[in-house]
């Protein structure tokens, strides 16, 4: 269950108050503002809380009063410029609040971008729901061969069969043994009145990464982008990918304008090298070129030729 039932109530008392304010607003995102759009089978992501619009960025660019006369052209114009020649200041002016329920191995990759305010659930004060991920089919694969850090052919049969098993008990079984050294109600009152809980601070390290936990995550637009250009990458881990996919769906929302330069110049351009960009420029030339003339790895090779749409070999 994405949200639990006070969450719940809490959602829809925060959607039935009204603000009335002279800031910007972006009915889009305000449509969405709060509700939880599930990730993974127990995880979400959700809007607390932002600042500014795509027309603060174009504010802060020309340091400028309000909005003036100008078209919407222009302020495309504008962010598209800022996207391709990397001025990322203005960008830096818009923030979003995101509130983000994900499993613990995934909030330890997540926090090595370093360039966010984060406010972690704390299992030191709080006890954990019985809430764990457990791949779905499609995604259980084995160790790429080719690469440490990817996947390889997706397991089938038995031992697939097996593997979702090991996963499943041994999530249930390390929740049943965490539950029973708290040795604690839903009221906080002794289970067993003859033996005194295990401290929760040290009870919660029997838990595996899977286990689910939440954190509030504030960060600037200019960051947002490139935590998703890595993280919305399709080589990027699918468990965190999906997260960067909903996120992006919020961003295109919020700031369309900056989302559509975002799009075009870092998701589905490509940045060259001097040696790369001389490739490009002899080809076009009519000038025969091969890796091994080039000046370039024979990876750096392979991936240039890749994005040109052009044989390796």
């Amino acid at each position: 269950m994405p949200l639990d039932s006070d969450q719940k109530r809490e959602v829809e008392a925060l959607r039935a108050e009204r603000f009335e304010t002279r800031r910007a607003t972006v009915p889009a995102l305000e449509e969405v503002l709060y509700e939880p759009s599930p990730v993974l089978d127990h995880g979400f992501s959700r809007v607390i809380d932002y600042m500014g619009d795509d027309a603060a960025i174009v504010q802060a660019a020309r340091v400028s009063y309000g909005r003036g006369t100008r078209k919407i052209t222009e302020d495309r114009g504008l962010i598209r410029y800022l996207m391709r020649h990397r001025h990322t200041t203005p960008f830096e002016m818009c923030e979003i609040k995101f509130h983000i329920k994900l499993p613990i191995f995934v909030a330890r990759q997540w926090i090595r971008h370093r360039t966010a305010n984060v406010n972690e659930y704390s299992a030191r004060y709080s006890i954990l729901d019985r809430e764990f991920y457990i791949p779905a089919p499609e995604h259980l694969a084995a160790q790429a061969s080719n690469n440490r850090q990817g996947r390889g052919d997706v397991l089938e049969g038995e031992e697939a069969a097996r593997v979702m098993s090991l996963l499943r008990e041994d999530s249930e079984r390390a929740y049943d043994h965490y539950a029973e050294m708290l040795n604690e109600g839903e009221d906080g009152a002794p289970l067993d009145e003859n033996r005194t809980g295990l401290a929760r601070e040290l009870a919660r390290m029997n838990l595996s990464l899977n286990f689910y936990t939440q954190w509030y995550w504030k960060v600037d637009l200019h960051n947002l982008l490139h935590f998703l250009s890595l993280r919305a990458d399709p080589h990027a881990q699918y468990e965190i990918r999906v997260y960067a996919d909903a996120m992006l769906e919020t961003v295109k929302r919020w700031v369309p304008l900056a989302c559509e330069a975002f799009t075009d110049y870092r998701m589905g351009g490509v940045s060259l090298s001097a040696a790369g960009l001389d490739v490009v420029r002899k080809k076009l030339a009519g000038e025969p070129v091969d890796q091994a003339s080039s000046g370039l790895s024979a990876r750096e090779w392979r991936e240039l030729m890749e994005s040109l749409g052009q044989p390796s070999e």
